[in-house]
């Protein structure tokens, strides 16, 4: 099976198997409504491939009794007495950053680029965002 294109979603309602297939396979499947094309991905592939390709940058520092995780370029941070309460801080307060952007922050300029880290977030469970946060499980 090579590429699926349709180019209507009246047509790819009636291929849904298929477009729904070929995205699962990782082939190509994408859909044109008007002037714009969408691309179905599997959401497992996606994920791997944010998680490749943006690293967190986290930035874990031990202060006084306590830790801290901030992320550069990102406005969310998070402390905690132990190492693993500062960064399950850090897994709420991202979750919480992905709904404020989803909701009003997408289009604010500051804001706009990190559609790939809010993707990343909400495709992960809080294992997967750990090990992109700090790395596996100590």
């Amino acid at each position: 099976m090579a590429a699926v294109h349709f180019d209507s979603y009246t047509e790819a309602r009636t291929h849904l198997k298929a477009l729904l297939d070929a995205a699962e396979r990782g082939r190509v499947a994408t859909v044109r409504r008007e002037s714009a094309v969408t691309a179905l991905v599997d959401v497992d592939r996606l994920r791997h491939y944010l998680a490749k390709v943006i690293p967190s940058h986290a930035q874990v520092i031990s202060e006084a009794g306590g830790w801290s995780v901030f992320i550069p370029g990102l406005p969310v941070s998070a402390d905690g007495a132990t190492f693993d309460q500062a960064v399950a801080e850090m897994i709420e307060g991202l979750r919480e950053y992905a709904e404020d952007w989803q909701d009003h922050l997408l289009d604010v300029p500051n804001h706009r680029e990190n559609w790939g880290v809010v993707q990343l977030i909400s495709l992960s469970d809080d294992t997967q965002l750990r090990e992109w946060l700090v790395g596996a499980a100590r």
